[in-house]
């Protein structure tokens, strides 16, 4: 019963909580005024203010607070978080005021990787340890787990880039990873939590936003996707592949869009508009009309993901290349839409 109620009152008070907060920071008279302001890169027109990531994580704070101090045996799985979320947080928080050169972030988002590395939390289709070359294998897990966390974490901020779009990702794409390992409460209470504290933020970013994430709140919240995925999995509550799969909208957008610019030989550290959200938008279709789109998109990957883990490996298999084959036409339908514009 206990556990029960905690499955709704914890992401209720994450939910007010973030509300409530993103409602001051969205104030004018709010005190922790930091402006995103316009440039050519970005597809907002007015500065706002980039202080949301604040909203999301303190009813993530109050509500896994409340979790961690009814449900015990969570909170030994909470502290890999602990250990990587806060440096996380404070080099994002410093790049959204003044900057930080991308080697000094590097070196802080791999150390929150580590956390996660050292807990345990490793990709679960690669070998697991064993002699005669535990060490290597060991490495071996540990460093493509490193990569996939830093990606994780990186292509969250790539994507937050339109108003309600990572917003709506981290809703949609939380829940489902709760529905996933609803085998465990505690697991699914705590990304019923993020998603609710999300949607607190949510109200404020989206279109037309008033409040954007920012790089504190997009780390932060691609570090939790990385992490629960890695948790799920390694706990056996659902496959490693079924997470990439919910969140495969951002997954898939942010690395075609990077090897592309790979190819073209473009600097790929740098800011761009080329991702195929920003040229729908660009396109004329505005922030509302394509957030809806690809929240009809999130919608449908999420459920698919739902379906493909209760089907045996071979139809699970078919309604991936199903899938792989409506992101392959949705990327077409985005070129030819860009054609006349070119000539």
């Amino acid at each position: 019963m206990l556990t029960f109620w905690l499955l709704f009152a914890a992401p209720f008070l994450a939910f007010v909580t973030a509300f409530a907060g993103a409602g001051w920071l969205a104030q004018p008279t709010a005190r922790w005024r930091l402006l995103d302001h316009p440039n050519a890169r970005s597809l907002h027109q007015r500065p706002i203010p980039r202080t949301g990531g604040w909203a999301v994580l303190s009813g993530l704070m109050i509500g896994g607070a409340g979790l961690a101090a009814f449900l015990p045996d969570l909170r030994p799985l909470l502290t890999p978080l602990l250990y990587g979320l806060p440096p996380l947080v404070l080099v994002s928080w410093l790049d959204d005021r003044q900057g930080v050169a991308a080697p000094w972030r590097l070196i802080v988002h791999a150390g929150a990787a580590t956390s996660l590395i050292l807990a345990g939390w490793t990709l679960p289709f690669l070998p697991a340890a064993s002699l005669p070359e535990p060490l290597l294998i060991w490495a071996m897990k540990g460093l493509m787990t490193g990569l996939f966390i830093l990606w994780m974490i990186n292509l969250y901020n790539f994507m937050d880039g339109m108003d309600g779009f990572a917003g709506g990702m981290a809703v949609i794409g939380f829940a489902m990873l709760a529905w996933l390992g609803q085998a465990d409460p505690g697991f699914a209470a705590f990304n019923l939590t993020i998603a609710a504290a999300s949607a607190g933020f949510l109200a404020y970013n989206f279109p037309p936003a008033r409040l954007f994430l920012g790089d504190t709140g997009s780390t932060a919240l691609g570090f939790l996707a990385a992490a629960s995925s890695l948790w799920g999995s390694q706990t056996g509550l659902f496959p490693f592949w079924a997470a990439l799969w919910v969140f495969s909208p951002f997954i898939v957008d942010a690395t075609v869009t990077l090897l592309r610019r790979l190819l073209r030989g473009e600097r790929v550290w740098e800011a761009h508009r080329s991702h195929y959200y920003q040229r729908l938008v660009l396109l004329g279709w505005g922030h509302r009309r394509t957030v809806l789109v690809e929240y009809a998109l999130m919608l449908a990957c999420a459920g698919s993901a739902g379906l493909a883990v209760r089907f045996s490996t071979h139809d699970a298999f078919l309604l991936a290349l199903g899938v792989g084959g409506v992101y392959g036409g949705l990327m077409m339908g985005v070129n030819w839409l860009e054609r006349p514009r070119s000539q």
